[in-house]
């Protein structure tokens, strides 16, 4: 398989409180920043001086776009499209990913990452969505798979299903996040491994590996927890065969840095890779 990233690529979501950590990891292959976060001056996208570095030393930045709204039934605005593609355009980046999500509808904004229902209908509005993105990037396109605590009740195909359909018909990436396939698995009673075996893995980008936690009876992706050790043994089974890019996302309630290096650690050791954290180690003693 080949893609955008390396193969055996381990990378982290890069976030200003923990910019410091992440440039003292050695061996790190990208990073993810969210394109939001760039904002547009004067000279055009701004990147702070902490992430330029790391595109300085050869490492691969990926815009991670959040409010394309992919899965709207209107038209993806194309102010939006530009915006993501100034951002990869400014970081040379290898491509660039969004989520597979409504987030606005008839003006309103929802704030949060929205499910659609998995039917025919909603694969037409999407794919045509794709498509208009796309055509206005100069790099690849991954689409990512989100958590949802619920399923529309008119759903046609299953997960594996409708992502495969996506990137058939649109000829997208799939930005494959291993800890929503668990979280939805989980809290509906089903097998996480066989949705993992049914999906287009010759068209994976990378992996998103993050943590979360159960409250009232469901499980949670918050990304503010440690991974846990159900997702990492999903890794190492899923991965024994497939070598596909993987990187670490945590979006807050950050940890003292031993404890994230050691969740980085953990990545690397379930998919058999060498750590990329030795350096950092040493600064801390």
């Amino acid at each position: 398989m080949t893609g955008p990233l390396p193969e055996s690529a381990l990378g982290i979501g890069w976030r200003p409180e923990i910019c410091g950590l992440i440039d003292q990891l050695d061996g790190l292959d990208f990073c993810e920043v969210i394109a939001e976060s760039l904002g547009r001056g004067r000279g055009g996208i701004e990147v702070p001086a902490e992430l330029a570095a790391l595109r300085d030393r050869g490492i691969a930045i990926v815009p991670h776009g959040i409010s394309l709204s992919l899965g709207g039934a209107e038209p993806v605005d194309g102010r939006r499209i530009e915006h993501l593609a100034a951002c990869a355009r400014t970081v040379a980046a290898p491509l660039v990913s969004e989520h597979i999500a409504f987030v606005r509808a008839g003006g309103l904004e929802a704030g949060h990452l929205l499910p659609i229902p998995r039917n025919r209908e909603a694969l037409d509005a999407l794919t045509a969505n794709i498509t208009r993105t796309r055509a206005g990037l100069d790099v690849p396109l991954a689409v990512e798979n989100i958590a949802a605590l619920f399923d529309w009740p008119d759903d046609e195909f299953s997960e594996s299903e409708f992502l495969t359909e996506i990137v058939e018909r649109t000829g997208a990436y799939l930005l494959l996040d291993i800890a929503n396939v668990y979280a939805n698995a989980r809290n509906r009673g089903r097998d996480p491994r066989i949705e993992l075996r049914r999906l287009p893995t010759e068209r994976i980008a990378y992996c998103h590996i993050a943590g979360g936690h159960e409250s009232g009876g469901r499980y949670h992706d918050t990304h503010l927890h440690p991974i846990p050790a159900e997702v990492l043994a999903l890794v190492t089974e899923f991965l024994h065969d497939l070598p596909v890019p993987l990187m670490l996302e945590r979006d807050g309630d950050y940890p003292p840095a031993h404890e994230l290096l050691d969740e980085l650690d953990a990545i690397a050791d379930a998919a058999a890779r060498p750590p990329v954290t030795a350096a950092a180690r040493a600064r801390s003693r």
